[in-house]
């Protein structure tokens, strides 16, 4: 768990240009999605509603507290506040969330399907295969409290019919998440549309990779080890 957390207005700023990056990275259009990160124990900062990527400023982005009440902004915070409140309540680590609608994680979705174990970046850092939760309505709490259910043991969840949501113990760290789903999941895709078995990653191989990812690999990357 972090014990520095980014100001208020380093969030926003943060915020702003992670959805310059995901427009860029093709995991949303448009207004389509939601981007939070934590800016204090007590805070989330979080997109606001209705609001493309390419225009948002950092004034545009809304502090709610831990409960999904607004605390500061003019603007209305985005629909799927509640699916990011309780992420962040089930996930003490998270520090922050993203929600896309990405191409291959979205058409898995719609299939209800899981993304297999098959590659190993996967395992390594989403922690196996990622589940898809029971559909249920956009920007309710059934749809938060299901895709909670489908994150256990996992850092991210396909979302029935709609998309696919990710959390990191930093934006940077949401957005590997992300990127390493959709690419698994347009792998998943291939390998179906090709007809062949697919052979998912052996549970304890899996279970050891991700450690090894999460004690090691992962803070070599922040230069921490």
């Amino acid at each position: 768990m972090m014990d520095k957390y980014l100001s208020a207005n380093e969030a926003r700023a943060a915020i702003v240009e992670m959805g310059h990056r995901l427009i860029e990275k093709r995991l949303v259009a448009g207004s389509w999605g939601n981007i939070s990160c934590r800016a204090g124990q007590q805070t989330i900062a979080i997109t606001p509603s209705g609001r493309g990527y390419e225009h948002l400023a950092p004034s545009d982005v809304v502090l709610l507290d831990n409960t999904g009440c607004v605390v500061d902004g003019e603007r209305i915070p985005s629909s799927e506040s509640k699916l990011h409140v309780a992420i962040y309540a089930a996930c003490p680590e998270a520090q922050a969330v993203i929600h896309t609608h990405s191409i291959y994680a979205s058409a898995l979705a719609a299939m209800r399907r899981p993304v297999p174990a098959i590659i190993e970046d996967i395992v390594q850092i989403c922690g196996g295969s990622v589940n898809c939760a029971e559909y249920a309505f956009p920007g309710t709490q059934e749809l938060a409290d299901a895709a909670v259910k489908a994150l256990a043991g996992r850092k991210a969840a396909l979302l029935a019919n709609h998309g696919a949501v990710c959390w990191g113990k930093s934006l940077d760290d949401a957005l590997v998440v992300a990127e390493i789903l959709e690419k698994a999941a347009q792998i998943a895709v291939i390998c179906s549309s090709c007809g062949g078995k697919v052979y998912e990653l052996d549970e304890a191989d899996a279970a050891a990779m991700h450690s090894f990812y999460e004690q090691h690999y992962s803070k070599r990357q922040m230069g921490e080890e």
